[in-house]
C-alpha cells in the first residue's frame, strides 16, 4: 500500500496550496502520486488551470488529480441504499422507507458518510498504484467527522446487527422464519467489514499520515491542538505540521515588526504545545497562489 497523507486545518490557511506543493514534492522525486481533493471548494483544478472533477486527471508526470463531489457521492450513496432495501422489502415497507431515505438525503452526517465510503474506496482499489495518495480536505470540523467515522459507525453497525438477529430469532420461534440467510444482516455485515478495514487504515501509522496546516497566530493554534487532542482519541497520531505564510525578518516597517515579534512568540508554542516530529516552515508570497508560487512551494517540502 502507498503511503496515505491526509491535509487538514482551519478555512483558509492554506491546505490546498500545501498539499499540493507536497504532492508536486514526490511526484518530481520520481513518486506516483494521487491527489485528491474532498473540500466542496475544489481550488486544485483553479491552481492547475484545468478542469479535474471526480476523474483521474493526469496533471504532471507522476501526478495525477481528483476532485470528489460530495454531493454527488451523496446521492449515489443514498440511491445504492435504496436499491438494496428495494430487493429484500415489500412495496408497502419500500413506499415509508423511501420518504425517510429522502429526508436522510438532506441529513447532517450523510455527506460525510458517502464521502468517507467514497475515500476508503479509492484508498483500497488504488494504493497499490500509487506511491502517494495526498488528500487536500474541508476544514478541520468536517474533516474529524470524517475520520472519527468509523468508530462511531462500527458501533453502530454491531447495534444494528444485533437487533436484527433477535429479530429473526424471535421469528424462527414462531415459525415464521426458516431460512438461515438474511439480506440485511449480508448488507450490514459487509458495511461493517468496511469500516473495520478502513480503521485499520486510519490507525496504520506506517502508511498513513495527518498533517495540519496552520498559520502562526492564536486561533488556527488553538484549534490545531484541539484537533491533534481529539484524533489521538482515535488512535490517529499527527506527525507533522506546515506553518504557513510565514513572515520575512527584515521589515523596516513598526507595523510589520510588531506582527513578527507576534509571530515568534506564536512558533514558540507551536513547537512547546503541539509535540510533533517535523514541522514544514513556509514563507509568505509575495504574489498570489498561482502556478509559479507553487512552484516555490515545492522546494520546502524536499
Amino acid at each position: 500500500m502507498g503511503k496515505i497523507i491526509f491535509f487538514g486545518g482551519k478555512g483558509g490557511v492554506g491546505k490546498t496550496s500545501c498539499s499540493t506543493a507536497f504532492a508536486l514534492s514526490k511526484a518530481r522525486n520520481g513518486l506516483k502520486t494521487l491527489l485528491v481533493s474532498t473540500d466542496p471548494a475544489h481550488s486544485i483544478s483553479d491552481l492547475f488551470h484545468c478542469k479535474i472533477q471526480d476523474k483521474m486527471t493526469q496533471l504532471e508526470s507522476n501526478l495525477f488529480g481528483m476532485e470528489i463531489n460530495p454531493q454527488k457521492e451523496s446521492n449515489a450513496y443514498i440511491e445504492k441504499i435504496r436499491r438494496n432495501l428495494h430487493s429484500i422489502m415489500s412495496p408497502i415497507i419500500m413506499e415509508e422507507l423511501n420518504k425517510q431515505l429522502d429526508a436522510a438525503s438532506v441529513s447532517p452526517g450523510t455527506h460525510e458518510s458517502a464521502l468517507f465510503d467514497k475515500m476508503i474506496e479509492l484508498i483500497i482499489n488504488t494504493s497499490k498504484d500509487f506511491d502517494y495518495i495526498v488528500f487536500d480536505t474541508a476544514p478541520t470540523g468536517h474533516t474529524l467527522r470524517l475520520l472519527s467515522l468509523p468508530e462511531m459507525l462500527g458501533t453502530w453497525m454491531d447495534s444494528l446487527i444485533n437487533k436484527r438477529r433477535k429479530t429473526l430469532s424471535l421469528k424462527k420461534m414462531m415459525g415464521k422464519n426458516k431460512d438461515d440467510k438474511d439480506p440485511i444482516i449480508e448488507i450490514l455485515s459487509k458495511r461493517k467489514k468496511n469500516l473495520t478495514l478502513a480503521r485499520e487504515i486510519m490507525i496504520d501509522g506506517e502508511n498513513l499520515q495527518f498533517i495540519f496546516v496552520l498559520n502562526a497566530e492564536k486561533m488556527p493554534i488553538e484549534e490545531t491542538k484541539k484537533a491533534v487532542k481529539m484524533l489521538k482519541t482515535y488512535d490517529i497520531i499527527v506527525n507533522s505540521l506546515v506553518v504557513n505564510k510565514i513572515l520575512p525578518d527584515n521589515s523596516s516597517d513598526d507595523f510589520w515588526k510588531s506582527k513578527k515579534v507576534k509571530e515568534e512568540k506564536y512558533l514558540k508554542v507551536i513547537q512547546e504545545e503541539i509535540p510533533v516530529n517535523k514541522i514544514y516552515k513556509i514563507p509568505l508570497f509575495k504574489f498570489d497562489m498561482d502556478e509559479y508560487t507553487i512552484n516555490e512551494m515545492v522546494q520546502y517540502f524536499l
